[in-house]
């Protein structure tokens, strides 16, 4: 099944094409996003078996007080559930270096790219939280944008309840809580403060 799918953000928007069948995503998406660093986004995104991460590729570029400056990111889940980080800067940006120690997310079955609501659907599937159950805990592989830093989070779903063909999940991690909406496939129709389906 093909599906493309945007996001209105509170200070951007977002577009994926997205493949998914056989308990298997693909995609590829843009994003722009504004805030203190405007940006803009491309990524791919592939995984295995069961919605599990097999690679992420992330490029982020902009032009600030100094110039033009370029980040990219590969982050790659081997079978056996072993990461590696590989990431490039170019140019001048007060944002942190890219990349990070694969050692600290090792075991993790996800990536999470920042603002970008398509990384929900793969622990919600595998969880089947669709249509009940949860909590979930999941130890992600978080994307930090735009500046493309890798860091550990502990995340935990939870079905709540159906509103008709639509399912609220309710979204945990450190410090911060949402009841996220999706659609009868999986995909995030509504995550207040991170985007909004149209």
């Amino acid at each position: 099944m093909g599906r493309s799918l945007v996001w209105v953000k509170p200070e951007g928007a977002e577009l994926a094409d997205v493949e998914l069948g056989g308990g298997a995503l693909a995609a590829t998406g843009s994003a722009v996003g504004g805030g203190d660093v405007p940006y803009r986004l491309e990524y791919e995104l592939a995984t295995g078996e069961r919605y599990v991460t097999a690679r992420l590729l992330v490029r982020t570029w902009g032009t600030g007080p100094e110039g033009a400056w370029e980040r990219s990111l590969e982050l790659v889940n081997r079978p056996e559930g072993e990461w590696t980080v590989s990431a490039r800067a170019d140019g001048h940006v007060a944002l942190r270096p890219p990349g990070g120690e694969a050692a600290r997310f090792a075991g993790a079955l996800d990536c999470d790219l920042g603002l970008c609501p398509l990384t929900n659907t793969m622990p919600v599937l595998r969880s089947g939280l669709l249509d009940g159950g949860g909590p979930a805990e999941h130890l992600m592989a978080w994307v930090s944008v735009p500046d493309l830093a890798v860091l550990p989070s502990r995340q935990t779903y939870a079905f709540v309840r159906r509103d008709g063909d639509r399912s609220v999940v309710r979204y945990e991690s450190e410090g911060w809580e949402q009841e996220i909406v999706f659609d009868r496939d999986g995909f995030v129709l509504d995550y207040p403060s991170i985007g909004r389906r149209v």
